[in-house]
């Protein structure tokens, strides 16, 4: 935001709840369900909001919860250096370094699978690499 936005002395979790509470819809309740998956995955984790997008980040960015009109996305900035054991990236499988999630009302995921593929985000930042 730019300073002379009205918005722009709101905190990115404030800002982030009320893009949550402003979608009243099944994208908002999953956007609340993925944010408390990645802060249960890392608890250390912080919150920005660069982009219109929440942003979670650690030693570095981790991913973002992105909402579109018919989905909702996570996108790990280095997703192409991650494991994907369990196959959930299923957007961006082209890019160089991103992937992402595409998540569509009503689709089950598995929510191990992705707090573990959260987690290794996350230790990808902290053990410096480069990928």
């Amino acid at each position: 935001m730019k300073p002379t936005d009205p918005g722009a002395s709101i905190s990115p979790k404030e800002r982030i709840t009320r893009q949550i509470a402003e979608l009243g819809d099944w994208r908002g309740t999953l956007l609340a369900q993925l944010r408390d998956l990645v802060h249960a995955a890392v608890p250390e984790i912080t919150e920005e909001w660069k982009w219109d997008t929440a942003v979670f980040t650690h030693k570095g960015m981790v991913c973002a919860a992105g909402v579109f009109k018919d989905h909702v996305k996570l996108n790990f900035f280095k997703g192409a250096a991650l494991a994907d054991p369990k196959g959930l990236f299923n957007a961006g499988l082209d890019a160089k370094a991103s992937r992402g999630i595409d998540f569509k009302e009503g689709e089950a995921f598995d929510e191990t699978a992705l707090a573990d593929l959260i987690r290794a985000a996350s230790n990808h930042n902290s053990v410096g690499a480069k990928k």
